[in-house]
């Protein structure tokens, strides 16, 4: 399977069969993002260096705007596109198999949770999965050990406050927190 076929097939929202084809590619690429994100979380690296790995892990380049504290998880890669000015925080994991896109401006905490798949929910066909994208829109910031589920598009301008559950979308400017993540006030733009 090549990597446009997969993420062509995932972007359809298609059911990932336990044992498929599908399923196979994405523990290959899972071996492939451990190696990548063991050598971004072993030791020391400036910025430079974890840009140079990054842009590896996801097949973008990203430029000197970027900036991550490791260490950093996901079990795929390649399915995260970055904007500019971006920064991503300690301990964060991204389950990308479903796709995640983050725009421009964006803060993203400590040990954030992005989860693109669900599982089935008939025990028979548990090992089965839902691949769904979560989208971050421009100048929104996610709070410490916030979780963002599949399907999930955050508005720009938003703020996920620490510890939220997020399982619906959030509106533009807004604030949203708590389990599960709820509106708890608009923004007001200031010049």
């Amino acid at each position: 399977m090549e990597l446009k076929d997969f993420k062509a097939y995932v972007k359809q929202g298609n059911r990932i069969k336990a044992g498929s084809e599908e399923h196979l590619f994405m523990h290959e690429m899972s071996e492939r993002a451990r190696m990548i994100t063991g050598k971004m979380n072993s030791g020391y690296k400036t910025q430079e260096e974890l840009q140079i790995l990054f842009s590896e892990l996801t097949g973008m380049k990203k430029d000197e705007t970027f900036h991550l504290f490791p260490p950093f998880y996901t079990d795929f890669g390649l399915n995260i596109a970055i904007g500019k000015n971006v920064f991503i925080n300690e301990g964060c994991c991204f389950q990308d198999q479903g796709g995640i896109e983050i725009g421009d401006d964006c803060l993203i905490g400590q040990q954030v949770v992005f989860a693109t798949l669900n599982h089935d929910s008939d025990p028979r066909k548990r090992a089965d999965m839902f691949p769904a994208p979560i989208k971050i829109g421009n100048k929104v910031w996610i709070g410490t050990h916030a979780t963002i589920l599949a399907g999930v598009t955050v508005g720009d301008g938003a703020i996920v406050a620490a510890g939220a559950v997020v399982t619906k979308d959030v509106p533009p400017c807004t604030v949203v927190g708590g389990v599960p993540a709820k509106v708890i006030k608009e923004i007001k733009e200031t010049v």
